[in-house]
């Protein structure tokens, strides 16, 4: 089993307060900015910030859905999502750029071995690249 991971990032215009203000939102920002891909969103627990618990249906291709359980931490500059129903974890890091911010979403899991391993580090990063740029945009324009 090799380590599998993608990484996305967006320069905004909202200062890095507000830009982590946002990505921690999971009761108002998140809902708005999540991509086609995401169905069955449901805050559980919490909903701002550490603490909170949220579950979605992510479908990764067209034969695959991944189920997600995620509890939130914040520390610092970062939020973690860290998935109960699998290995995944997502970051979101926001970092000063000049007026405003850059946020950078990094998801990583622990891929699958053999030749299925092989076609699963190899294609799903570009596939997952895809759906983060579009929760980006979105996120973007949300701070507009």
């Amino acid at each position: 089993m090799g380590q599998v991971s993608a990484s996305s990032s967006v320069e905004v215009a909202a200062a890095p307060e507000a830009a982590l203000a946002a990505v921690a939102d999971y009761q108002t920002v998140r809902p708005r900015v999540l991509s086609e891909q995401y169905s069955d969103y449901a805050v559980l627990q919490g909903g701002q910030g550490n603490g909170t618990v949220v579950q979605w249906a992510l479908k990764a291709t067209e034969k695959r859905t991944r189920n997600v359980k995620a509890t939130v931490t914040v520390a610092g500059d970062t939020v973690t999502e860290t998935d109960a129903n699998s290995s995944m974890v997502t970051t979101w890091t926001v970092t000063p750029h000049g007026t405003g911010s850059t946020i950078t979403t990094t998801t990583s899991w622990k891929g699958a071995g053999g030749i299925g391993g092989f076609f699963e580090k190899t294609f799903a990063p570009i596939g997952l690249k895809k759906i983060q740029a579009a929760v980006l945009a979105n996120l973007a324009r949300e701070l507009g």
